[in-house]
């Protein structure tokens, strides 16, 4: 039976440098509680080492966390992979880590704290995720992809890492599966200022990296159940799932 989900599907935690250290997995997910939502998708900068931790923190609790990454391409872009299984987000992670140069300094760009569900640091890791990988745009989507996964541009209303701001456009044969845009645009302004772009299916995310922002920007979905396939069926208005637009989340 089809109903209505609350989906934040763009959420880092402590361990993207850029994030609040209070961004703990079991933080997160008691705020997406509070806040009624039904699916988050957690995405921390180039690895998803804090994934597993949030998917423990929601056991048992009526929340879906969906495995995720940003990945930062070469051109600076960002780009959200979005998985139904753990095992697939980690073969891309150990992908990313081959083409992510450089070594983190906490100093100059922020603590990449690892986090277990209760609140307990296993760890920090040394990779620069605030980098860039060597991937090209097209390279990181035909790998999600391959993985199974939906590649999602991030933030296309913002000039930092967005699509539209480096490049200028969205190439015509990039096969993404959606465009995020940030809480600050939503969806419905936003087809009004990419209306040459109303072949694809929009996204509003809160892009979360304060505990305050969790749920900011909302997407509703009518889905079946709260995963990847079933996303990619409301990305393609198929059988009856689809984004509920044209009201506030």
């Amino acid at each position: 039976m089809l109903r209505e989900f609350r989906c934040d599907l763009h959420i880092h935690t402590c361990l993207s440098p850029c994030a609040d250290l209070e961004m703990s997995p079991k933080a997160i997910v008691e705020k997406s509680l509070k806040e009624k939502l039904d699916i988050i998708a957690i995405c921390d900068h180039n690895s998803s080492e804090n994934v597993v931790y949030a998917m423990k923190a929601a056991a048992g609790k009526p929340l879906v966390v969906l495995p995720g990454m940003e990945v930062t391409t070469r051109e600076e872009v960002h780009l959200i992979a979005l998985f139904d299984r753990l095992e697939y987000v980690k073969k891309l992670q150990a992908k990313v880590y081959n083409r992510l140069p450089g070594v983190n300094d906490e100093r100059i760009f922020g603590c990449q704290a690892v986090v277990n569900e209760l609140d307990e640091v296993e760890g920090f890791n040394d990779h620069l995720l605030i980098g860039a990988t060597i991937f090209s745009i097209e390279e990181a989507v035909a790998v999600i992809h391959e993985l199974g996964g939906l590649a999602v541009a991030s933030h296309i209303d913002r000039e930092g890492f967005g699509i539209i701001s480096h490049l200028g456009f969205i190439p015509p044969d990039l096969k993404l599966d959606a465009l995020e845009v940030s809480a600050a645009m939503g969806i419905t302004e936003a087809r009004r200022e990419f209306a040459e772009l109303y072949r694809m299916p929009f996204i509003e995310s809160s892009d979360a990296h304060f505990i305050r922002d969790v749920g900011k920007g909302v997407t509703r979905m009518c889905l079946g159940e709260g995963s990847v396939k079933e996303l990619k069926m409301a990305f393609r208005k198929e059988q009856g799932r689809c984004i509920v637009e044209g009201s506030h989340a």
